[in-house]
């Protein structure tokens, strides 16, 4: 992978510099380019669900990079339609989702690890969405330290993905991108058309969501409407470096210090002071103190203001104009909004933002909260008509199965909300999911909860402190039995929170690339010792390989289980064998 990191660090290198950048269509030709992309991918669910054609992940060769490469090198690659499905959003409509074939798949990620090599440097510090290092919880702490807030706007664009104006955005690529044929590649990405109940639709808009360079163009297209933001509105809308103070508060805060002179008790002094707090030094009126701040993440932004109502209202129009006239979007009506901090609360990212209502709005400090509907949302899906109950469609699964599902989403949610003031309200949600995974072990075991409770009963250590949990223990021999836990958790914010489950994985993810690649050019079966054309065996996950009932399990699943990979490098006639449901060639002494 050296070879792929050095020209992605180049690319980088010219990025931060804001040059042009030439010869980016011969950087597909990279072989390592391919293999690192391959491993980047190949882990996802996605990569074993078919688009348009027949081609998964499942398959996959060194034949199938050389393949891209020489089509490309002749430039003949032609994008394949994707296959669009529908799926639900929360409000009830549904989303279109388009899922490209595997080798789009994989061509998509190397065009893309080479344009966010490029543009992740020169985009904006305040956007968060679909960027290396960033996410929710980056915005969300970024909008935390914002002080002096009086105003929301509240901003989403109506269907951006679906919107993309196809002309702008290959006009943005070519200010910085100086090679055509790169350039006629993305283009006949993004005119490749959709496949919906088996009918042909052209794409004369918009980027396929779905597609793994996607969010990556919108950022691309979007990052003019954060430059339009912080090159001309906040300068507009931001000035003096003090506010005026308010003649009520000076005269206040004269007579405190002379009666404080004179010696008079606190008891006098402590209405003025608490008057001095009330009233607050800043005129909120000042026409010459203004503060504007911006965040977005994906197609939501959020723009705190300290100024006139008014003002506000002029400048959600200027966006609009800017988003109509520049980049042929439009705001959603009925999510573009402007709040009052001080009595309102902003929604973002699944967040009520706003001020605290003991300080004036000017000098508040802003304050994240879980909002009250969220919550009660999560508890609704373990319960029917208000009563906790089980799951039976997880009940055949094992206890540790069952107790590892119920804590991954625990901890998901508490996760999340690490930066509300109001976590301590997933007490709630905690009971209800307790229940329910105690109902759910009760009736599979056709005993009684309170038996499970005891039975699973534990303790973990916090920070020092002692807190309640279930465990169950899978014992595996010659190896460290695995631990699953619901509980433990504390509910208090934790504003620096670290995702530790999300860093374990980017370490597996590093680590799988690199095996999953060498393997790969080793270019030998792993299970007849053949070089004969050969390929990657995928499964979607481990316990595919166990059949229930079935006593014998066949060389190939025996040594996926035994290396704990969803991964197997056979030769074609294994390949082909294991599809069958025939016996592999062995290699040796292997059997079958």
């Amino acid at each position: 992978m050296r070879d792929a990191e050095i020209t992605l660090a180049i690319i980088n290198e010219r990025g931060k510099k804001g040059l042009p950048i030439e010869g980016v269509y011969r950087r597909l030709y990279n072989l390592e380019l391919y293999l690192r992309a391959y491993g980047r991918i190949s882990r996802n669910a996605g990569s074993m669900t078919k688009g348009a054609t027949e081609e998964t992940v499942d398959g996959m060769s060194l034949k199938k990079i050389e393949a891209i490469m020489e089509l490309l090198r002749h430039e003949r690659y032609r994008w394949t339609p994707v296959r669009r499905v529908l799926i639900p959003k929360a409000n009830g409509k549904m989303r279109p989702l388009g899922i490209p074939t595997w080798t789009d798949r994989l061509l998509q990620e190397v065009m893309r690890s080479i344009l966010e090599a490029y543009y992740e440097p020169q985009f904006s510090p305040n956007s968060h969405g679909f960027r290396p290092a960033r996410g929710c919880h980056t915005a969300l702490r970024q909008i935390a330290s914002w002080t002096g807030t009086k105003w929301f706007i509240e901003g989403d664009i109506k269907g951006c993905f679906d919107n993309i104006e196809h002309t702008t955005l290959m006009n943005i690529l070519r200010e910085k991108i100086l090679d055509n044929r790169f350039l006629i590649l993305i283009e006949g990405l993004l005119k490749a058309g959709y496949l919906e109940q088996w009918t042909y639709h052209p794409t004369l808009s918009g980027t396929p969501q779905g597609g793994v360079i996607s969010p990556l163009l919108a950022n691309i297209y979007l990052d003019r409407l954060d430059k339009f933001v912080e090159d001309t509105l906040i300068p507009e809308y931001t000035k003096g470096r003090y506010r005026k103070t308010q003649p009520e508060y000076s005269r206040i805060l004269y007579q405190l210090k002379k009666l404080k002179a004179q010696g008079t008790s606190e008891e006098i002094l402590r209405p003025l002071r608490r008057e001095l707090r009330r009233i607050g030094q800043g005129d909120p009126f000042d026409p010459g103190y203004r503060r504007l701040r911006y965040i977005r993440y994906a197609d939501d932004f959020l723009l705190s203001f300290l100024g006139p109502r008014d003002e506000a209202e002029t400048i959600k129009a200027q966006l609009a104009t800017y988003l109509r006239d520049q980049l042929k979007l439009e705001m959603s009506p009925e999510k573009t909004l402007i709040t009052h901090a001080g009595t309102e609360k902003a929604r973002f990212l699944g967040y009520d933002i706003g001020a605290p209502s003991r300080n004036t709005p000017i000098r508040g400090n802003i304050r994240l909260r879980m909002p009250i509907d969220k919550l009660e949302a999560k508890i609704a899906k373990y319960q029917r008509n208000g009563k906790v109950v089980h799951r039976p469609e997880i009940m055949n699964d094992s206890d540790f199965s069952i107790v590892a599902r119920y804590s991954s989403e625990y901890r998901g949610i508490v996760q999340y909300y690490a930066l509300a003031g109001n976590r301590f309200w997933l007490n709630r949600l905690h009971y209800v999911m307790e229940i329910s995974m105690l109902k759910t072990l009760a009736a599979k075991h056709q005993t009684s909860v309170s038996k499970e409770f005891g039975r699973l009963k534990a303790e973990t250590y916090h920070r020092g402190r002692t807190l309640r949990c279930f465990e169950v223990t899978l014992e595996r021999p010659g190896k460290a039995p695995l631990i699953a836990r619901f509980g433990g958790l504390r509910l208090r914010p934790e504003p620096t929170l670290e995702i530790e489950d999300l860093l374990e994985d980017l370490d597996r993810q590093q680590f799988h690339r690199t095996e999953l690649s060498a393997r790969l050019l080793a270019d030998i079966c792993e299970l007849c010792g053949s070089r004969e054309d050969v390929q990657v065996h995928h499964v979607r996950k481990m316990a595919d390989l166990k059949v229930q009932g079935q006593k014998e399990l066949p060389t190939w699943k025996q040594v996926m289980i035994s290396r704990q990979r969803k991964t197997l490098i056979v030769c074609q006639p294994c390949h082909a064998a294991i599809h069958a449901g025939q016996p592999t060639r062995t290699h040796q002494g292997a059997t079958n």
